[in-house]
C-alpha cells in the first residue's frame, strides 16, 4: 500500500488533468440554462488545477494532490451531468 505522494504520482495526475482540460468540450448550447453551470465547473476545474501547480511549486505535495483531485472532480462531474463532452475513459471517469 502506498502511503506517500511522490513527485512521479503528482506528475502523472498533472498530465492527466491538463490533457482532460485541453480536450473536454462544453456540450450545452450557449442559450441553455446549463451553460452557466458548464462555465462555473470549468472555472473551478482550472482554478483548482492552478492551485495544484502553486502548491506543487511550494513543495506542498499533499495540498497539490488534493487540489488536483478537486480539479478532476469538477471535470468528471461536468461529464456526468452532461455539460461537458468527454469520450476518453482514460481522462474522464464517465466518458
Amino acid at each position: 500500500m502506498e502511503r506517500e505522494i511522490t513527485d512521479e504520482k503528482l506528475q502523472k495526475y498533472f498530465e492527466i488533468t491538463e490533457e482532460a482540460l485541453q480536450r473536454l468540450e462544453v456540450a450545452v448550447h450557449e442559450k441553455s440554462l446549463l451553460r452557466a453551470v458548464a462555465k462555473d465547473f470549468l472555472t473551478m476545474a482550472k482554478s483548482y488545477f492552478n492551485d495544484a501547480r502553486y502548491y506543487y511549486q511550494k513543495g506542498d505535495y499533499v495540498t497539490a494532490f488534493a487540489a488536483l483531485n478537486y480539479a478532476h472532480g469538477f471535470i468528471d462531474a461536468g461529464v456526468r451531468l452532461g455539460v461537458f463532452k468527454g469520450e476518453d475513459d482514460r481522462l474522464f471517469a464517465f466518458g
